[in-house]
């Protein structure tokens, strides 16, 4: 049990991680089936088995027609996945949506990896850790974080580069988006890649002397 509870209607930087930074994610399959997880398991009421869902070739029809954004569990406003670890901005919808969601999403994509590396045993640390989102400044300096993870780790040069972040979501129109970007209408797609862009050095600098700052 968590100390305290998730509240419907508030917003939480989720974070969790593999144990003893074991990789979890490996190949570009690896991080398209969490994609494909977070799109299926934030729904309340599941209309189909995510075995049968994963052969459905025209997903995006698929969604829009049976699933409705009332019977969500949670909103997902950004997300970031790492080798090791996952930042997720969460929005709780109903009672116990985030946590119930987290499960599913990690219990399904260890048993997709366990089998495919022929392992057993857990795979992520056994809890998720949280943070509650306080405002919309808090919430917009948050997505910037998280976008910039991938370049201040040294993974890509540019954020757009790493497909496995919600970025592309914020400055492209894709077919099918997995985040509500509703929250940042005041802000243009070049308007937010200025401002996430600004920031990508500074961002960087932090992250190598990490060691040194936090103890």
């Amino acid at each position: 049990m968590r100390k305290q509870p998730l509240i419907n209607g508030y917003v939480y930087h989720i974070f969790t991680k593999s144990i003893a930074g074991f990789k979890v994610f490996r190949t570009n399959k690896d991080y398209k089936r969490m994609l494909e997880l977070f799109k299926f398991y934030r729904v309340k009421n599941l209309p189909t088995r995510f075995s049968a869902y994963i052969e459905i070739k025209d997903k995006v029809n698929y969604i829009r027609n049976f699933i409705n954004e009332d019977e969500h569990l949670i909103k997902i406003y950004a997300y970031c996945l790492m080798p090791t670890h996952i930042h997720l901005l969460l929005e709780q919808v109903c009672d116990n949506g985030i946590t119930i969601f987290m499960k599913k999403v990690l219990d399904s994509y260890t048993r997709y990896f366990n089998l495919k590396m022929k392992r057993k045993g857990p795979l992520w640390q056994s809890k998720f850790k949280n943070v509650l989102v306080k405002d919309d400044t808090q919430m917009l300096h948050l997505t910037r974080y998280l976008h910039l993870n991938p370049t201040s780790d040294g993974l890509v040069e540019k954020p757009e580069d790493w497909k496995y972040s919600s970025y592309l979501e914020y400055i492209e129109s894709p077919k099918l988006k997995i985040c509500n970007t509703e929250g940042l209408k005041n802000y243009s797609s070049e308007t937010y890649r200025k401002f996430v862009e600004d920031r990508k050095d500074y961002q960087k600098s932090l992250s190598e002397i990490k060691d040194i700052l936090f103890y």
